[in-house]
């Protein structure tokens, strides 16, 4: 019976590339000469140290840059908390999305059954696994996620016939 796995995932080795490659730019542009910024990478969280919100916002715009680069979809941080540091600096925390939390999966799942084609799915940890006898009703499966609008990046991983 076909079937495939719908995950979200992030190379964490392309991502530690995109960070070091934001730093190495935030380090050689003009306007950050002589200020605060940093982008540490800590397990599962981004922590972007600088100076105001000015320049955090363009921490951020060179961080999304990067990670695009590196073909890694910018929903996969989310910001998680923001709060002032010693100095008068401001420390945002970014967490990195890994895996399928039960509510975006049961929100895939109800529209999967919405779509009243012949597939089953089921909730595997943090991922959903969807089989069905026809290819066709997968692949429409998949074009159907890809248009939901889902806070998270999804990625389509062992399609077995």
């Amino acid at each position: 019976m076909p079937s495939f796995d719908i995950v979200s995932k992030i190379d964490m080795s392309e991502l530690k590339n995109a960070v070091s490659n934001s730093m190495k730019e935030i380090s050689q542009r003009y306007d950050f000469k002589g200020s605060i910024s940093n982008i540490d990478l800590e397990n599962y969280f981004l922590i972007v140290h600088t100076e105001d919100d000015l320049k955090a916002k363009q921490v951020n715009d060179i961080l999304i840059s990067n990670l695009v680069k590196r073909k890694i979809d910018p929903k996969s941080i989310k910001e998680y908390k923001k709060e002032s540091a010693s100095g008068n600096s401001i420390r945002i925390l970014f967490s990195i999305i890994d895996g399928i939390d039960k509510e975006d999966a049961k929100k895939i799942n109800l529209e999967i059954k919405k779509s009243k084609l012949k597939v089953k799915s089921q909730i595997q940890g943090d991922e959903l696994r969807v089989s069905g006898q026809k290819r066709d009703d997968l692949q429409n499966i998949i074009n159907l996620i890809k248009n939901l609008s889902l806070d998270i990046p999804v990625q389509f991983i062992n399609f077995r016939d």
